[in-house]
């Protein structure tokens, strides 16, 4: 992705089914994320839930309705970027979801 675009080595684009989904998206990626010492900039989008992006410097997560994906169409924008398959990615153990508190969850909204 940084050869082609000098903003984030990576970027994963992810869709949620509504806003409500959306918005979870970015709450679990917001409290996991930030159990293991990783911090985003200010979110954009995450009042309408439409797009939310959640800028962790050398990634940067997208998080869209399925209309807002197809109309950005950022699929067919960065298709020249080569594609992980994230099921081949080692990836640190995230604290399991019964571990993530209610009270977590507020003190991050």
């Amino acid at each position: 992705m940084s050869e082609y675009l000098q903003v984030a080595d990576y970027f994963v684009v992810v869709t949620g089914l509504s806003r409500p989904h959306v918005k979870a998206i970015h709450q679990e990626l917001h409290v996991r994320l930030k159990k293991l010492g990783e911090f985003h900039r200010e979110p954009e989008g995450a009042d309408m839930a439409w797009w939310v992006i959640l800028d962790y410097d050398a990634v940067v997560v997208h998080a869209l309705q399925a209309e807002a994906r197809e109309y950005y169409d950022l699929d067919t924008l960065y298709s020249e970027c080569a594609e992980l398959d994230w099921r081949e990615i080692e990836l640190p153990p995230l604290t399991p979801p019964s571990e993530v508190t209610d009270a977590d969850a507020a003190q991050e909204a």
